[in-house]
């Protein structure tokens, strides 16, 4: 846990506080935690209508020049190149031996323009990777300092509108530029339809004001969220992904185009090729307990004959399916749907098998 006195302040932590959040420590950031309503009411209030996520820890960087697509087919596994005007993409940045520093979006904004979105906890490690990257060709990385608002539920598009902000025409990972230093993309982080939406701290507030005027909005806080993500069945840096694991293993392969995968040249390509070849010794999955005991985070896997196979790397309780759900690895010869297994809590061993993920299907508004 991070020194009260030296973590960062969002934006717009007045307006936090004024609406009764409790805060904690996030990545080296002062964050919103819960609100008066509690993380319950919280996560159905986004599934049923719209909650609105202060996320400015996040980083955004922009890539400009006119190396920028052949920097971030280095960096990363993505055919930037390929990829459209106001297209964004799921991908990954990875080290030497295909461990995962980070996961990113990237958001094309024009010939020679890129955005690139990242966890906050990793951005110092980012920039210095791929400013490294970047040595000797044409292309400059500019962190922002922008603050980002999250509007994710079903009913988030009419709300934008209600606010003055007709996205209408952007469709599940497309992106645009609505004013000068804004950049809205339609994603998200909950298995939802909704919008990110950076913009200038200073116009932050009145934003926030206009959205939260309409009475199907509330704050929503981080522990909601990361309720909403794990529902999701979608990962979170520093847990379920780590410079230990490797996109295959992750069951994030999907993020990368076929060719790329074959013949790709970025960072952690031969690695993850030799990964691939060899075949993953662990996996990905979802994990379903049995009752309603959550397990945690760091949770050790053992199977019927009491062997270590495997750990969880996220875990809580699930409002919107009413059950305790949670992510972790497995042994791969265990990650089939429906095997048991058994969490090791306190010195009790407690049922669960594996299931299927997401726990709640996404809702995205696709084109």
């Amino acid at each position: 846990m991070s020194d009260e006195k030296t973590l960062r302040h969002l934006p717009l932590e007045a307006m936090h506080e004024e609406a009764g959040a409790r805060f904690g420590a996030f990545a080296g950031w002062r964050m919103p935690l819960t609100y008066p309503a509690g993380v319950m009411k919280e996560h159905l209030h986004t599934r049923e209508k719209a909650g609105l996520f202060d996320i400015s820890h996040m980083q955004l960087f922009a890539v400009e020049g006119p190396g920028a697509a052949s920097f971030l087919e280095r960096a990363c596994p993505i055919e930037a190149a390929g990829l459209g005007s106001g297209k964004s993409k799921y991908t990954v940045l990875l080290d030497e031996d295909a461990g995962i520093i980070d996961d990113l979006i990237i958001t094309r904004l024009g010939n020679d323009r890129f955005m690139i979105v990242a966890n906050a906890g990793n951005a110092a490690r980012d920039e210095a990777h791929l400013s490294a990257i970047a040595q000797g060709l044409d292309v400059q990385i500019e962190p922002l300092e922008l603050a980002l608002l999250a509007l994710q539920g079903p009913e988030a598009e009419s709300v934008l509108i209600g606010a003055g902000l007709d996205l209408s025409d952007l469709t599940f990972m497309t992106a645009v530029e609505p004013h000068e230093r804004w950049f809205v993309s339609r994603s998200g982080y909950t298995g939802e339809d909704g919008f990110e939406i950076a913009l200038p701290p200073d116009e932050a507030p009145g934003l926030a004001e206009k959205i939260l005027a309409d009475d199907r909005v509330q704050w929503i806080g981080l522990a909601a969220r990361d309720s909403l993500r794990l529902e999701a069945g979608l990962c979170l840096h520093g847990q379920d992904l780590t410079e230990k694991t490797d996109p295959a293993s992750a069951t994030l392969l999907w993020a990368i185009p076929k060719q790329l995968r074959e013949e790709g040249a970025f960072v952690g390509a031969e690695a993850l090729r030799r990964i691939r070849a060899e075949g993953i010794k662990e996996k990905r999955v979802g994990l379903k307990p049995e009752g309603r005991q959550p397990v945690r985070t760091g949770t050790p896997l053992v199977d019927e004959t009491g062997n270590a196979v495997g750990r969880v790397t996220s875990g809580g309780f699930g409002p919107s399916v009413g059950h305790p759900v949670a992510m972790g690895y497995v042994a791969r010869n265990l990650s089939d749907p429906d095997t048991p297994l058994f969490a090791e809590v306190r010195g009790n061993r407690l049922p669960l098998r594996v299931h299927p993920l997401p726990f709640t299907p996404h809702r995205y508004r696709k084109g």
